[in-house]
């Protein structure tokens, strides 16, 4: 069927009627939402609101993330005719999925930004629904979760990162994409026992008591051990994912702000993210990819693959495992 639902299908971003299944549509055409779901601010039986964050104004390098969400639908449109490869089932025919569309602020009043955001993430949280986040810098992590943890208690984290970000910054109102996991563990918001950072190869002295599986480790072990490892860590307690695509190597990944080499490969990647099934996953994010850097678009369909794994281990979460 999916040849001749092609010939009829156009813009499902807008003319979808079932809000499940896949997009036959053509790839190369039609509105851009993420995966073909339909835009829409209707949060009613929602299972999962994808929404875009286009900030970027925390960088301490390289800009252009606020043009993030754009390129990782317009990438997310090769995925969406069909099941994402190697699950055994498929979150856009077993749940409700939307393009919750991006959240509004205003680009000159830095300040309010981060309550800006907590408060869009709560909306969608507060109707029953998870959020995933295409961002933007890493900082937009930080007023995501602190809807989270309001709803959930402290998260753990788990993060795929270059970087720590947990760099020491007491100002609670410093706008910065690399403290923002300091002021989430200070705050209480993120439990650092429970938490795990994955692909680290910066140095910061102080972990503030976060678990490490550098990339080192993380090439000597292997995916599936540190899949097993961060579930152990984060045990059966609500988890948020965020992945900065600077944890995958620059040869992979090279559209983003601050690139270290020795990174996590696409495949490593998806193992990973396979391997992490099981966890009690209550939303997550994917940051950090600029267009503007990426030259062949391969940053972008790397963002929009990871973005599609996080809506498949909520779905996995929601469905029980089965």
């Amino acid at each position: 069927m999916a040849l001749e639902d092609a010939k009829n299908q156009m813009d499902h971003a807008f003319t979808r009627d079932d809000p499940r299944g896949p997009s036959f549509e053509l790839t190369f055409g039609g509105a851009t939402s993420f995966l073909r779901r339909r835009y829409t601010k209707d949060l009613t039986d929602v299972d999962i609101a994808v929404t875009g964050v286009p900030f970027d104004q925390a960088v301490t390098n390289r800009p252009g993330t606020r043009l993030g969400p754009r390129a990782i639908r317009e990438a997310s449109s090769l995925q969406a005719p069909d099941a994402p490869y190697g699950w055994p089932f498929d979150v856009l025919s077993e749940r409700t999925i939307i393009d919750y569309g991006d959240v509004a602020f205003d680009y000159a009043n830095i300040p309010a930004f981060p309550d800006t955001l907590t408060a869009h993430i709560r909306g969608i949280l507060d109707a029953g629904a998870a959020s995933v986040v295409l961002g933007g810098d890493h900082y937009i992590s930080f007023p995501i979760l602190k809807a989270y943890a309001e709803k959930h208690g402290p998260m753990s984290l788990i993060q795929i990162d270059a970087h720590t970000d947990t760099w020491a910054d007491d100002d609670m109102s410093r706008v910065d994409h690399g403290t923002m996991f300091y002021k989430a563990v200070k705050s209480g918001i993120v439990d650092p026992a429970t938490s795990v950072q994955i692909g680290i190869r910066t140095t910061n002295e102080d972990t503030l008591g976060v678990n490490i599986i550098d990339a080192p480790e993380f090439h000597r072990i292997g995916p599936a051990a540190a899949a097993k490892r961060a579930r152990e860590i984060v045990g059966d307690r609500p988890v948020y994912l965020s992945f900065d695509i600077d944890g995958l190597d620059p040869a992979f990944a090279p559209g983003t702000g601050t690139p270290v080499w020795g990174g996590l490969s696409s495949a490593q990647a998806a193992a990973l993210l396979r391997g992490l099934a099981g966890i009690n996953i209550q939303g997550g994010d994917v940051v950090e990819v600029s267009p503007p850097f990426d030259t062949t678009g391969a940053t972008a369909i790397a963002g929009a693959h990871v973005a599609t794994e996080i809506c498949q281990l909520l779905g996995w979460r929601m469905r029980g495992g089965a």
